[in-house]
């Protein structure tokens, strides 16, 4: 059974920095992909960035380029979000997701993934 689970979210000043971690479990990490979606108040949950496990390929949606940054540690099943020159528009749930999609982030990120974490706030406060 695949487990996601996430935390590091909280309250940050604008231009300020946040790092979300996902744990992960219960699946073949080499075949997978894991990804940060989020979902503001009234608006439609996006892809976010998403990181292929096998060759560290990336994708990021057009808004965060150049502020996050994906990573992951594999040796403890791990995926993170650095969030630097953060701006309001980035207040938000985050969830991370995981799936099968191998290398294919951008396909990972735009479409929904089976399985999901609880997700965690963050809020930018100007």
């Amino acid at each position: 059974q695949v487990q996601l689970v996430e935390s590091g979210g909280g309250l940050v000043q604008v231009g300020g920095s946040l790092r979300l971690s996902c744990d992960a479990s219960g699946y073949t990490l080499d075949y997978w992909a894991i990804g940060w979606f989020r979902q503001a108040p009234g608006k439609e949950r996006e892809g976010v960035s998403c990181i292929s496990n096998r060759d560290g390929n990336t994708y990021y949606t057009e808004a965060v380029k150049g502020r996050f940054t994906i990573s992951r540690d594999i040796a403890n099943n791990t995926v993170y979000l650095q969030m630097d020159s953060v701006e309001p528009e980035d207040t938000a749930v985050y969830y991370c997701a995981a799936d099968s999609y191998g290398n294919l982030v951008r396909e990972m990120c735009t479409h929904r993934p089976r399985y999901w974490g609880q997700g965690t706030q963050v809020t930018v406060s100007a």
